[in-house]
């Protein structure tokens, strides 16, 4: 008997693949939390922060990505009710909020530089402000592959439990960063 990719049976098992995008969340947090814990030990041997008034464009980038986790949460709901249409609106919706959050971000650094606070310069608090907003970016840009995926997916005849699990990742890992720009976003707040 020949075996051929037909005469396999579909054995699709998310939990490993769960596994690496919680392993991806767990290290990316404790990246930013060496970038964060870096940036309090410089500040305070140099007795200041960074000492801007932080671009008004963080403020609405904060806004649009929690608007972005509200239509990704709303697009899971879909899914759950079968409902196909809605879910792939409220997923490109999301992609466009993000894109958006994207073009803030490089707003708010355009803003920055107009100040004279540069990435380069005598300050490296404020060149922190570059990194991790940049890194976060990267983070961003990664979790639109993802939510393109599971846009990409819907739009495909593939077993419901692929299907969600699309949908799960995308979600874990586009809450976690989120929650990770408004922790970003507060603690440069409180830290000038």
């Amino acid at each position: 008997m020949v075996i051929t990719m037909e005469n396999i049976p579909d054995k699709f098992d998310p939990k490993p693949r769960k596994f690496i995008v919680w392993l991806f969340v767990v290290s990316s947090t404790i990246m930013f939390g060496g970038f964060t814990s870096y940036y309090l030990v410089f500040s305070a041997s140099k007795g200041k922060g960074h000492g801007l008034i932080l671009p008004d464009a963080f403020i609405y980038s904060s806004l649009v990505i929690i608007a972005s986790s509200i239509t990704l949460l709303l697009a899971s709901r879909a899914l759950k009710k079968l409902n196909f249409s809605l879910q792939r609106n409220l997923l490109w919706l999301t992609v466009i909020l993000a894109i958006v959050f994207g073009v803030m971000q490089f707003s708010a650094w355009g803003s920055m530089v107009r100040t004279g606070a540069t990435l380069v310069g005598n300050n490296a608090a404020i060149s922190f402000i570059y990194v991790v907003s940049g890194v976060h970016l990267l983070h961003i840009i990664a979790g639109v592959g993802l939510i393109i995926n599971a846009l990409v997916g819907s739009y495909r005849d593939i077993p419901a439990a692929k299907s969600q699990f699309k949908m799960e990742i995308a979600s874990i890992f586009w809450h976690f960063i989120d929650i990770l720009w408004i922790y970003l976003y507060v603690f440069l707040l409180l830290n000038r």
